[in-house]
């Protein structure tokens, strides 16, 4: 078979019959689907098939699953295995919006945090917005960026992801909208061998209300994915990417597994990939890797 459906679930909530029924929906829509792959118990199957296009699979797929929580990744069967992975952090490798939550100790959370959203969103220039809520916590402490860290969560399955790739030669990176400051550290608690992302300015002691020029943005995230691809000497069909919000869209698109990760509306409608219902790990399971084969 030429083509592959990935099914990825919730532990225990993919079962025989609605790997059956998608399957049959393929066979009736014309396609040819092989015998089911159990990746995983209850949480991830492939799908072999031919004679449909991915987005078609992945159609049919979804009208089969009557609503289930299921995630659905169709591709070609070879080359599935990625040797890059560039990774979004905030709200995709950790749990929180780093800038958010910095907001909260200079006491403009709220305001912050609407323009966070609109920014994700596609609703404004990221460039822009994210100059307007750095210049909104000028004086903020440096205390506060230690504060902030001690309570930052990791995304479930982010750690699998990332060692298990790195296990199998694959360099990951993290290319953030956020700054370095927390890239460095979860770079090192995740498991990436490079991050990159905006350098917060500040005078020894509080913040000065000014990044770096220039910005890191959504440009510089594709330049990124584009530079770590050619210094491996890979092509981009060898590449994945993992991203929210808007700014993540232009290396979503380049790499060859690019995935929206319970993303903001406008990503989860534009990217060929996208994963609602599962962590991380799903990445994992779209590239072919069995549970047994999981690391950290």
């Amino acid at each position: 078979m030429s083509h592959i459906l990935t099914l990825i679930a919730p532990a225990g909530i993919l079962q025989a019959p609605i790997v059956a029924r998608v399957r049959a929906a393929l066979l009736d829509l014309g396609g040819q689907a092989g015998t089911p792959d159990w990746l995983a118990e209850g949480e991830a199957a492939d799908l072999p098939f031919s004679m449909l296009a991915p987005e078609q699979a992945d159609a049919i797929a979804r009208g089969a699953l009557e609503g289930a929580p299921v995630d659905c990744i169709a591709q070609p069967a070879e080359g599935r295995q990625k040797q890059l992975l560039v990774a979004d952090m905030d709200s995709t490798i950790i749990t929180a919006e780093t800038l958010d939550e910095l907001a909260a100790y200079a006491g403009v959370q709220d305001q912050i945090a609407a323009i966070t959203q609109r920014s994700m969103n596609g609703e404004i220039d990221f460039a822009t917005s994210l100059r307007e809520r750095v210049a909104m916590i000028k004086g903020l402490s440096l205390d506060a960026l230690e504060a902030t860290w001690a309570e930052i969560e990791v995304m479930p399955g982010a750690e699998a992801l990332v060692r298990t790739m790195a296990a199998n030669g694959a360099h990951c990176a993290i290319a953030s909208g956020g700054f370095t400051w927390f890239t460095a550290r979860v770079a090192e608690r995740v498991g990436f061998q490079s991050h990159h992302a905006n350098i917060l300015l500040d005078d020894g002691k509080a913040l000065t209300g000014k990044v770096e020029e220039p910005v890191f943005d959504r440009d510089a995230k594709l330049v990124i994915l584009k530079k770590l691809a050619a210094e491996l000497g890979l092509p981009l069909a060898a590449t994945a990417a993992v991203g929210d919000g808007a700014n993540d869209l232009a290396m979503l698109g380049a790499a060859g597994l690019g995935v929206a990760y319970h993303a903001k509306p406008v990503v989860a409608a534009s990217a060929r990939a996208k994963v609602e219902h599962a962590d991380l790990r799903a990445l994992l399971y779209a590239q072919g890797y069995r549970a047994s084969e999981l690391v950290g």
